[in-house]
């Protein structure tokens, strides 16, 4: 009876001297070097007290290490189809991930470090390597069909359009992947588009909840430090087809782990008076901190002023 491996970073079974996160059903698109643990150091040997034995010892560990590396990767090897698709995304960490070091041993080659929920005023995004404060009146996702959604407000409400039920606030982050822009400026210019029409104009099962966007307006462009990174964001308020219309954002920065892909945190508030305030939404952008620093803040590009 085999067991899934749980969310966590393993070696990469396309390429073993990176690790990949594997999100407990397939793998992702990211990758890190490898966390080399601290050795001892080694101490002087005296003469006539066995050195050549331990350097024997030494020399038969390397080779069992030697000897399980070649199993692991003709594992592997052998794992892989020829059909369509990136192989390694098909072989589970399994294969690839060392038995259970001894106690009081660091394993090598897997942190199997996930989101925590300790802390009940921050959201933890492993992948991208931030963290995000929990306001009041916000809540971490549930029953959510929209993938990397890390916190909504609370509850739902009948659509005002299609039958449906939606949700009056919603922050949603991820690393882009599908494109080489590099520019926060750009990408969040190019991202508010699509960000507008998936949360107000069709949803996942092509329904209009709102029946569509009929208008927007550029309500605030700019610079903004975020996480201690130089980032750009674009806000609009839309005007939909029922209902009150809504406030959407797109911010983008470097993420400060990994290959620093750019993040796109995307942002949708409704508006009137059942919306979560507009000031949220800068609250949370000034509370984005990287991951394990709780003290790093802005310092990198201009800071985000009064909403309007």
């Amino acid at each position: 009876m085999s067991m899934t491996p749980p969310p966590g970073w393993y070696r990469d079974p396309s390429y073993p001297l990176t690790e990949r996160w594997w999100d407990g059903t397939a793998w992702t698109d990211h990758r890190r070097q490898p966390e080399v643990p601290q050795q001892p150091l080694a101490q002087p040997e005296s003469p006539g007290t066995g050195g050549s034995g331990r350097a024997k010892a030494v020399a038969l560990t390397v080779a069992a290490v030697v000897l399980v590396a070649s199993i692991v990767t003709g594992a592997v090897l052998l794992g892989r189809d020829g059909g369509d698709g990136d192989a390694a995304a098909k072989t589970t960490p399994t294969g690839a991930s060392p038995a259970p070091p001894e106690t009081g041993t660091p394993s090598p080659s897997v942190s199997t470090s996930a989101p925590s929920t300790d802390d009940p005023s921050v959201v933890v995004d492993e992948l991208n390597g931030i963290t995000l404060p929990l306001l009041d009146g916000w809540a971490r996702p549930q029953y959510v069909a929209e993938d990397d959604v890390v916190m909504t407000t609370p509850g739902t409400y009948d659509c005002p359009g299609d039958p449906g039920l939606c949700r009056h606030g919603r922050v949603i982050s991820r690393t882009v992947t599908a494109n080489d822009e590099k520019s926060p400026k750009a990408l969040a210019e190019q991202d508010i588009e699509d960000a507008a029409n998936n949360a107000y104009d069709r949803d996942l099962v092509d329904s209009r909840p709102y029946k569509g966007i009929k208008s927007h307006q550029l309500v605030r462009a700019g610079s903004v430090a975020v996480a201690g990174r130089a980032g750009y964001f674009v806000r609009w308020k839309v005007r939909t087809g029922v209902g009150p219309g809504g406030y959407v954002e797109s911010l983008a920065f470097p993420s400060s782990v990994g290959s620093e892909s750019l993040v796109i945190v995307r942002f949708a508030f409704d508006a009137g008076a059942d919306g979560p305030p507009l000031s949220d939404l800068d609250k949370i952008i000034k509370g984005i901190r990287p991951l394990g620093d709780g003290d790093t803040g802005g310092g990198v590009g201009s800071s985000i002023g009064p909403s309007k």
